[in-house]
């Protein structure tokens, strides 16, 4: 990550589009001490091009708020970037070539570590067997996380680092792992990543975050997820290092420890259940294509016992919830905790959902009651719904597309946040966009200007401020600047891609996000005034 501006230095942008409710017809923008100071027309701008340090030709680019990733695993992503990565793997012969490619390359790792694999998208619909995976690593030990990170397979070496592993919950003899089992053999295959390699991982992610205009993210660890190690570094490196900011959950209910480790939140991934892919998300009826309806980690009582306790102590509660039974415990958890301690402070304190797939007409007015803020995943529409995606295939064509109902939650008021859950799906801002706003069920498409603040002043909102995201005088200068076709306003229909290009609509344009359009390229990307990206000349 380079830096060539210091947050002292004062900018002058000109010279293309800036993004901004302050003019929508703004070319122009000056930067000072880490703040916007001006945004205005490339007339006005000559008053400010003799006071300042340096002058930015944006030779036609676009300038825009950096986007906020809303739900983030640094470490495991910069993992899969500098690893080994199965989401595009075709095939489970395919996979395991890649497997065996990537253990004779890499002799010298104590675990093998890869995620992305996705049975349900292979012909045959089945996941590595144990032994098929002893014989690619040669008998060595390997960790592969299903895409969900919910379940995985490992092979019998790295078992075997693994005292007890056969008695825990979700062992089974030559099949995924879930539950406990997953989470034990989870721990000693991280366990065996040391502090450089880790170190490695955080900057690869954070940089490639840089480079695709995430000005900020938000790391959703916790002790079933990372370790306190992994959490602690990664925000020591973002605090000394120039790179995207990063906002730290700890989704641990144990507040005392949370707050000791420099979390802002007691949340994150507080599993109240697991993932649809996996067969752990909680419904109320079974699966469509399994006799049971899920696990559920954390019943009412408890959801409602840590609102509580979040509330009272004056930090974010938050939960990962998927199935339609797991989001109906969180809205009645955090209703009976606002009966405790007043609903004023409840949605003051802005407590998160993690995911929220499976939402009713009730629990999206619950989220709206309670002040709850939906933090969501565009990209698991685009790749597991439809027709034919997994989600169909859990769950029925029916009740799938009832999924991810993103129209519903912005008409009756709730914040959204948009993330990508890396390396669930891949960092990928305008891709996320994109998926809102041509969501595959047509009545749960936003339009391209609600999903671009969903992915910039949301992500703000949704950690209790109000005040960026947003290229106005007075907020922070966090910004990306990109390589884009023309732009475009699209009608206020939010339930069809329709597009105008009419300059007396009073709106800021955005790029031509149509399916098959050429997504923006980001050439800078700018975090509290300090340069933390510059693409190379082409």
């Amino acid at each position: 990550m380079s830096e060539s501006t210091a947050p002292s230095d004062t900018v002058l942008l000109r010279g293309g589009e800036v993004h901004s409710p302050a003019d929508p017809f703004a070319t122009a923008m000056v930067v000072e001490r880490g703040h916007v100071a001006w945004v205005g027309s490339e007339g006005a701008a000559d008053a400010f091009a003799t006071g300042v340090d340096e002058v930015v030709d944006l030779e036609g680019a676009l300038v825009t708020p950096a986007f906020t990733d809303a739900h983030v695993h640094t470490t495991a992503t910069g993992l899969a970037l500098t690893g080994l990565d199965l989401s595009d793997a075709p095939s489970l012969e395919a996979a395991l070539a890649l497997v065996r490619d990537f253990a004779a390359a890499r002799p010298d790792d104590r675990v093998l570590l890869g995620h992305g694999w996705d049975a349900a998208r292979w012909p045959g619909g089945r996941p590595p067997a144990r032994a098929e995976l002893d014989a690619a690593t040669g008998g060595r030990p390997l960790y592969l996380s299903r895409i969900d990170v919910h379940s995985a397979v490992a092979t019998t070496a790295l078992l075997d680092l693994v005292p007890g592993v056969t008695a825990l919950a979700g062992y089974v003899p030559d099949g995924p792992l879930t539950r406990d089992a997953h989470h034990a053999v989870r721990a000693a295959a991280l366990g065996a990543v040391g502090a450089v390699q880790r170190a490695e991982a955080q900057r690869a992610a954070l940089a490639h975050a840089a480079s695709l205009g995430i000005g900020t993210v938000h790391e959703c660890a916790g002790p079933e997820i990372s370790s306190e190690d992994d959490f602690t570094g990664l925000l020591r490196l973002a605090a000394e290092e120039s790179g995207p900011r990063v906002v730290g959950y700890w989704a641990d209910r144990d507040i005392d420890r949370a707050r000791a480790l420099g979390a802002v939140g007691a949340a994150g991934d507080l599993f109240v259940d697991g993932s649809l892919g996996s067969h752990t998300a909680c419904l109320h009826e079974p699966y469509g294509d399994a006799d049971h309806t899920g696990l559920a980690h954390l019943d009412t009582d408890a959801v409602a016992a840590h609102v509580v306790a979040c509330t009272e102590a004056g930090l974010q509660a938050g939960f990962h919830a998927i199935g339609d039974a797991a989001v109906a415990s969180v809205v009645a958890g955090v209703r009976a905790a606002a009966e405790k301690v007043g609903l004023a402070r409840v949605r003051a304190a802005r407590h998160r959902v993690e995911h929220a797939e499976m939402l009713t007409p009730e629990t999206v007015a619950g989220f709206a009651e309670l002040g709850l803020t939906a933090s969501v995943q565009p990209a698991f529409d685009a790749l597991w719904g439809g027709e034919e995606g997994m989600y169909a295939q859990r769950l029925g064509a029916e009740r799938a597309r009832t999924l991810n109902p993103f129209a519903a939650l912005l008409r009756a008021g709730v914040p959204l946040a948009f993330g990508s859950d890396s390396p669930v799906t891949p960092l990928d801002p305008w891709g996320t966009v994109r998926a809102a706003a041509f969501h595959r069920t047509p009545e749960h498409r936003v339009s391209v200007r609600a999903a671009f603040t969903a992915h910039t002043r949301g992500g703000w909102r949704a950690v209790g401020r109000d005040d960026a995201g947003i290229l106005v005088p007075g907020a922070p200068a966090d910004y990306a600047v990109w390589r884009t076709g023309d732009l475009v306003v699209q009608a206020p229909d939010d339930r069809v891609a329709r597009w105008s290009t009419d300059p007396r609509s009073g709106t800021p344009g955005l790029p031509d996000l149509t399916p098959g359009a050429d997504l923006p390229v980001c050439l800078r990307t700018v975090v509290g005034g300090r340069t933390v990206f510059v693409r190379p000349s082409e």
